[in-house]
């Protein structure tokens, strides 16, 4: 249990922690942002928009921030668009973004936008943005996040690393330089 956990006051000067192996390198958390090789994701957002995508090098596990010669990391910048009740009573919080394709860290999500002073605890985010006349716990994963999420705001997730440099990605054989049905490489490389 972090101290941001037992206080959540401390949010306010002191940044919930993150497991650095999972973002990319010199991924810096703020109280209110996540800054990646020096570009603020809020700052990326106002370019932007959402959903977008950040990336940079991976980082060797255990090696304190070392970067990778071969892996890349990205991270998904959404924002919540409806807070609903699940069939269960749960909360469940969805995004302007399809993200049931993608192999997120979801243990690392984080809220950017604002220093949430709010206890922590589970909600559900829907992967997929649901059909009205479905079940609001289909296709759901627990995450825990402040709770007192708003409509509007941001959310950050990591994605697990990829290979690079024309290198099969361990885990879908698929190359990042390639491009699926048309799309543009960089929207390839996430699924």
């Amino acid at each position: 249990m972090t101290l941001t956990r037992m206080i959540p006051s401390l949010r306010r000067t002191l940044p919930d922690p993150m497991n650095h192996d999972f973002w990319p390198e010199e991924t810096v958390a703020t109280p209110t942002d996540v800054v990646v090789s020096g570009l603020s994701l809020l700052r990326l957002v106002d370019v932007c928009g959402t959903p977008c995508v950040h990336g940079g090098a991976a980082v060797i596990p255990g090696t304190g921030g070392r970067p990778s010669a071969s892996g890349k990391a990205t991270v998904v910048i959404v924002r919540v668009t409806r807070l609903a009740t699940g069939i269960s009573g749960a909360p469940v919080i969805e995004t302007d973004a399809q993200l049931d394709t993608l192999r997120l860290i979801w243990s690392e999500i984080r809220l950017i936008g604002r220093a949430s002073t709010a206890r922590s605890g589970r909600l559900f985010i829907a992967r997929r943005p649901t059909n009205p006349h479905l079940a609001l716990t289909t296709n759901v994963v627990a995450v825990e996040l402040p709770l007192d999420v708003r409509v509007g705001e941001l959310l950050v997730i990591p994605r697990l690393p990829l290979a690079t440099s024309g290198t099969p990605d361990s885990t879908t054989g698929s190359t990042p330089d390639s491009s699926a049905a048309g799309r543009p490489n960089w929207l390839s490389a996430l699924e």
